[in-house]
């Protein structure tokens, strides 16, 4: 089916119960109708029925053949995307010589290689037409490494530089490419309860005001454009 209502279309990847969802609301709520790309099919089936604009493209990014008809898919189904947020995320949280090497080879396909084939499927129609962006949510191990991340900050570091790579060869065609660094624990059952139980309020990020940044980043005017976004609580210290 060929998207015939001329809504705009935005693609989010890594459609999880916090931040990727939180986002999907944003932009429907605004009139986007969103392509989700996780591999919960189940989660993005109820998001479908919640969110009358949200549409559901279970895909394991990992598998790049698949990751590119699904980008095929959308734009046959939906039409040319204008903005990419790429949420996903694979992380390895072990010391270096206790984690199996092969991890450093899957993450760095989920969070990096990934996001080059999205940019190559995608952002030729942003640049024809002028307009544009792609999002990409970090951390701060894309900046930094301690030892239990030696598997995982390496891909993030490398993420953030594709993306950078990605603005400088996009921007001056129009197309916004901006990393956002969220500095923070986010407030999902997954890490407050398991790993912080005991946390005051606000000592999380709110994945809903998460989206909102995103959601202003993605249309911050041409003259104005912000690559690094660092996102924290008002207590974190750093």
């Amino acid at each position: 089916m060929t998207n015939t209502s001329h809504q705009k279309v935005c693609v989010v990847t890594g459609v999880g119960d916090g931040t990727g969802a939180s986002i999907v609301r944003r932009f429907t709520a605004e009139g986007w109708q969103v392509a989700m790309i996780a591999r919960d099919k189940q989660r993005l089936a109820a998001l479908e029925q919640e969110l009358p604009n949200a549409r559901a493209f279970p895909c394991d990014i990992a598998n790049l053949e698949e990751l590119l008809e699904v980008c095929s898919q959308i734009q046959r189904q939906l039409g040319a995307p204008e903005i990419l947020v790429h949420n996903a995320v694979r992380a390895t949280f072990k010391p270096f010589m206790e984690a199996d090497p092969e991890e450093l080879e899957q993450n760095f396909r989920v969070n990096t290689t990934s996001l080059l084939y999205m940019a190559r499927a995608l952002s030729p129609s942003m640049a024809e037409q002028g307009s544009g962006a792609i999002i990409v949510t970090g951390n701060t191990s894309a900046h930094r490494g301690v030892p239990n991340y030696a598997l995982f900050a390496p891909t993030k570091a490398a993420q953030r530089i594709l993306a950078q790579s990605l603005a400088r060869d996009l921007g001056p065609k129009g197309v916004h490419v901006a990393y956002v660094t969220i500095d923070a624990a986010i407030d999902t059952p997954w890490t407050r309860v398991p790993f912080n139980p005991d946390e005051p309020e606000d000592f999380f990020s709110k994945p809903a005001a998460i989206a909102d940044e995103i959601f202003h980043l993605a249309h911050q005017h041409k003259s104005t454009w912000s690559f690094d976004i660092d996102l924290r609580p008002f207590g974190e210290q750093w």
